[in-house]
């Protein structure tokens, strides 16, 4: 037999995703597998396809692919563009610069604005750039939206304002793989073209499923892009989607997910989902300022609802006391990322989250704080808690008033 050390308790998966997948979600998923090509995988497909609509906040079509969010990166890509064409992006974190390094690879150029991973993206110059493209060479702008190594959230609606300013014609492409769910996001309102998201995050299911949200201009530069794709492809996707059905096998476990996901956040609210995100990212700020520790995303009006990324004094370390963490607590903390390694961890608390689980989770930082001998001040969550009490008597302030 295999040897394994059974730890009581439930293992704390506090990465910024996959995040932790609810019961709920996990008895949807536990049935059989039906014929995807009879009528109730099509009505339950139908049901599916409207309602991701409503958690992007579109009216136009959401193409859903079995893959991981990278090839939904892909799928944006070569559906709306072609080979050599140049392509914007801004240098906000480790996903912003590996989506970079995949349009490279499928045959397009890239320009990168350089960043220091404590921002987002910047609004200025982007549209300073896209003014200067007078012959409009440029065709899309990418940009993460929150950008999962570093905790910092790009100001969407503000870089859609600057291409606008800038009257230039780029396709707008936002990645939503780890704020989709958790952080305000609309893509009709935005003036988005193609929105990229992932399962595993805001919506809590498994890794396993990636959509694309698509709006007509990005439809329309679709019928004439170049560059080569079937898999990715949207043509036939958007034909067989409108009666309910899929051109290859569909991940139907994972749809009977999604519709559960979708059903539970439209049962919370979305915008109940979204103010209890900004609540714990504000709680567990209060707790890193308290520790005497520093966040790593340095505007304040960028910070993320999603994770918060904590600089190690001193600047190294943070693997050890990960290590530490897990073994003590059995809790996963997200590692550094590329010129981040072992300078950050990252906290996750998106998704299936709430006050206590956010409490016991900074209680297991603390804890490790101490146990690692990372120079700190307590208290920390004493003042995460804080900060909930003050928010829930707002609440009922609130609800008094109504």
């Amino acid at each position: 037999m295999r040897s394994v050390t059974y730890q009581p308790g439930r293992h704390f998966l506090q990465i910024p995703g996959p995040s932790n997948v609810p019961d709920r979600i996990l008895r949807a998923m536990d049935r059989p597998t039906i014929d995807h090509r009879g009528p109730e995988f099509q009505a339950m497909a139908k049901r599916v396809l409207a309602g991701i609509k409503t958690i992007f906040q579109t009216t136009n079509p959401v193409i859903i692919y079995p893959a991981s969010g990278t090839g939904a990166w892909e799928a944006a890509l070569v559906n709306t563009l072609s080979p050599g064409d140049l392509v914007l992006m801004s240098e906000t974190g480790q996903f912003a610069s590996l989506w970079k390094k995949l349009a490279e690879r499928v045959g397009l150029k890239t320009e990168f604005l350089p960043g220091d991973w404590r921002h987002g993206a910047d609004p200025a110059a982007i549209g300073e750039r896209l003014a200067a493209d007078t012959d409009h060479r440029i065709k899309a702008v990418c940009v993460v939206h929150n950008e999962t190594s570093t905790g910092c959230v790009s100001p969407v609606a503000e870089v859609r304002k600057a291409i606008d300013a800038a009257r230039h014609p780029a396709l707008f492409m936002v990645d939503t793989i780890s704020s989709l769910g958790s952080l305000d996001y609309r893509h009709d309102t935005w003036g988005v073209d193609v929105t990229v998201g992932g399962s595993q995050k805001g919506l809590m299911l498994p890794p396993g499923l990636s959509f694309n949200a698509v709006s007509d201009k990005a439809i329309a530069a679709s019928k004439s892009a170049g560059l080569a794709r079937s898999y990715w492809a949207w043509d036939e996707m958007l034909e067989m989607n409108a009666n309910g059905f899929f051109p290859f096998t569909p991940a139907t476990n994972l749809l009977y997910g999604l519709e559960a996901a979708i059903e539970m956040l439209h049962e919370e609210g979305l915008d109940a989902v979204f103010a209890r995100h900004r609540r714990h990212g504000a709680a567990t700020r209060a707790a890193v300022e308290a520790w005497g520790l520093e966040v790593l995303c340095a505007d304040p009006a960028q910070h993320s609802g999603v994770l918060t990324a904590v600089m190690m004094p001193g600047g190294k370390g943070a693997d050890a006391l990960r290590k530490t963490i897990l073994s003590r607590f059995d809790m996963s903390l997200g590692a550094g990322l590329a010129k981040l390694a072992d300078k950050v961890f990252r906290i996750g608390h998106l998704g299936d989250f709430n006050d206590l689980t956010l409490i016991g989770t900074l209680g297991g930082v603390e804890m490790g704080l101490q146990a690692a001998g990372v120079p700190h001040r307590k208290g920390g969550v004493d003042a995460a808690m804080a900060v909930l009490a003050a928010a829930a008597s707002g609440s009922e302030a609130r609800q008094a008033a109504e």
